[in-house]
């Protein structure tokens, strides 16, 4: 089975939030989707592992912050690779409180959802929401899931659904060199990496990169 197959399917890239006891949390997510319009339902696949999992379960709410392509791409990194049970990670970005929670400000917008309803599967829960609240913020274009991958060039979390082994991937061709940021994925195409790069995901230096073959 060729499981790059399901990266065809249309997605987003999300940051899903929501309080942690008076703390703000959250995680980048790529599964969510539209249930219904009247009510305006939403849904949202986390990992059983991941901390936000926990916090929407016992707040009963949750917000989606709909990435666009000029966010700043350190922003997936943030809430994608550190779990919000050791990091604070809101308070490495911009964000604003609306209808009660927190969200991305360096995004398209938002949507604030009560949960209604949960599904559980051996490794996720899909939250249903009903929609609370929603705004944007300019017009801009939301970021899809095939844009991170083939212009920002990111790699998925061990925890995203749409996550693949990396010996799974097909290999690029026609490339020279590259280097790959052995903390989140992300991997520099080029000539040499120069000494002061920094990973534009995860923010690491040149000395987490190692060449790949």
């Amino acid at each position: 089975m060729n499981k790059n197959t399901l990266r065809k399917l249309s997605y987003g890239v999300y940051v899903v939030s929501t309080w942690d006891n008076g703390r703000a949390t959250g995680c980048t997510a790529n599964s969510a989707m539209q249930i219904t319009s009247s009510p305006a339902t939403i849904a949202v696949s986390i990992n059983h592992d991941n901390y936000t999992n926990k916090c929407i379960s016992e707040t009963g709410r949750f917000a989606v912050s709909i990435l666009a392509e000029d966010s700043d791409p350190s922003i997936i990194g943030t809430f994608g690779f550190q779990s919000g049970k050791d990091v604070d990670k809101f308070s490495q970005v911009k964000y604003s409180v609306e209808d009660h929670m927190p969200v991305i400000t360096d995004s398209c917008g938002y949507l604030v959802c009560e949960v209604i309803d949960k599904l559980e599967t051996e490794t996720h829960t899909i939250f249903l929401g009903e929609v609370k609240g929603a705004e944007l913020f300019g017009d801009k274009e939301a970021m899809t899931y095939a844009y991170y991958h083939k212009v920002v060039k990111g790699k998925s979390p061990k925890n995203a659904p749409t996550y693949i082994p990396e010996e799974e991937e097909k290999k690029a061709e026609g490339t020279t060199k590259k280097y790959k940021c052995t903390v989140c994925g992300y991997v520099y195409e080029g000539e040499e990496l120069p000494a002061d790069y920094k990973c534009p995901i995860c923010g690491m230096g040149a000395d987490k990169f190692e060449e790949i073959q």
